[in-house]
């Protein structure tokens, strides 16, 4: 399963996430601050 590190825009918070959450993520925003999320946000940890 693929791993992601999300790290966000407004708060700065990073969190590892897997494929689910980053969907969740970008669909609902930060989970921390509520701020919009895209893509460019999350870098590929594990394929």
């Amino acid at each position: 399963m693929t791993e992601y590190e999300f790290t966000c825009p407004e708060c700065g918070q990073e969190i590892e996430v897997n494929d689910n959450m980053r969907k969740a993520i970008v669909t609902n925003g930060c989970p921390v601050c509520t701020a919009a999320a895209s893509e460019d946000e999350f870098a590929t940890l594990t394929e």
